[in-house]
Order: C-alpha cells, then structure tokens, then sequence
C-alpha cells in the first residue's frame, strides 16, 4: 500500500461518520498550527506547510478541487510567511513578531482582492463542473484561505476574522463532503481564533501606545 493510499484509508468510524487517516492527521496538524500562529511562533508556518501536503490527499479523495487548491495555496504560502516573519523578527530589537490592525487601504485591497478572486475561481469552476461540485463555496474557501494567510504573513489582525468567514462555510461543506474531522476541527478552530483575534487585538493596542508616547515627547 502506498503512502497515499494509507493516508485515505479509514482510520475508523463515529457517529456513522467515516474518518480518513489524511483528514484526521491534516487537520490535527493544522490545529496546532494556528496555536502556533496565536503565539506567534515562526514553527506556525512549517506546521501550516506540512498541513497543507497531507490535506491535499484527503480533499483529492472528495473531488473537491477548491480545497485541493486551497491547500496548494497554504504550502506557498507557508513558505512566503515563513520568510516573511524571519525578517521581521530580524527587524525587531526583541525578536518577536509585530501585530497590528491594517490600514483602510490595506482593508480595501484585501477585500477586494477576496471579491474578484473568488467570482475569478468561482466562474472557473462553473466553466468546468469536473473540477468542484460546489463551485462557488470551493471558491470561497480557496481564495478566503489566501486572503487570511497573507494577512497572517504580514502580522494583520484581520487575519482572525478572515478565517472566522471562512469557517462559516468550511464548516458545512466538510461534513457534506465526508470530512467530518474537518468539520469537527473547523469547530476547534472557531474557538481558537475568537482567542487568537483577543490576543493580537490586545497585542497591538500594547504596541500602538509606546510610540503613540514617544511621538508626543
């Protein structure tokens, strides 16, 4: 049997629920990466990265060609973020990573790069049915994932509340997919980043106030 054959056999059955090896091991992963990423560790993005390989046979099993390119998605991304927050902690005089709210601008760009790229990815796959039977919640997952990574890479708060709406449609379609790990983690998740957003939130106010005191000495 093949690595990948294993990874999407059934490691065992809950609630008439089928769980696959990838599924359950991609997420778990996945899991500890966004805890990771709430504690500001750099090793979030190698555990994103490593996630992202795994996951990509579980959702290849459900056709879901959306969270197939999602997860290609995450392990680019997890490169570029894990350079992304090296330099940073080099700029740092304490070597952590700075978190902050984004700018409008940077709210608008990201917004409207989520809006086009998901109508862009959406219409692909109505174009072309064999690549997702839920072409435009694939869409949305896929372009939503990047959208939150990148804001992740480059510290952004905002990064929380993208995967919060994200969430809100990977939750359903995992467990109409028969990932119901995913659907069960997606739930974790939830939690996690309420957490995370509190944390960086508060993170960035600390951070806002030494300098808003230094510019009035």
């Amino acid at each position: 049997m093949s690595a990948v054959s294993w990874l999407n056999s059934e490691a065992f059955t809950a609630f008439d629920q089928h769980i696959m090896w990838s599924d359950m091991i991609g997420n778990t992963i996945g899991l500890i990466a966004l805890a990771l990423g709430w504690r500001r560790s750099i090793w979030t993005w190698p555990a994103q990265f490593l996630s992202g390989v795994i996951l990509v046979a579980a959702y290849s099993s459900a056709n879901l060609s959306g969270g197939v390119g999602k997860q290609l998605l995450v392990i680019g991304v997890a490169l570029w973020g894990w350079r992304q927050w090296q330099l940073g902690r080099r700029q740092a005089q304490d070597g952590s990573i700075a978190v902050r709210f984004a700018s409008w601008r940077e709210r608008a760009l990201l917004l409207a790069g989520a809006v086009v790229g998901t109508l862009a990815v959406g219409g692909l796959f109505t174009l072309y049915p064999s690549l997702s039977w839920s072409p435009w919640a694939d869409a949305y997952i896929f372009v939503g994932t990047l959208v939150a990574m990148v804001a992740q890479a480059r510290g952004l708060v905002e990064f929380w509340f993208a995967w919060l709406l994200v969430d809100l449609v990977g939750v359903p379609l995992a467990f109409t997919s028969g990932l119901a790990f995913s659907g069960l983690v997606y739930v974790v998740y939830f939690a996690l980043v309420l957490w995370g957003a509190y944390d960086w939130w508060q993170r960035s106010r600390a951070s806002v106030k030494p300098a808003m005191e230094g510019a009035a000495a």
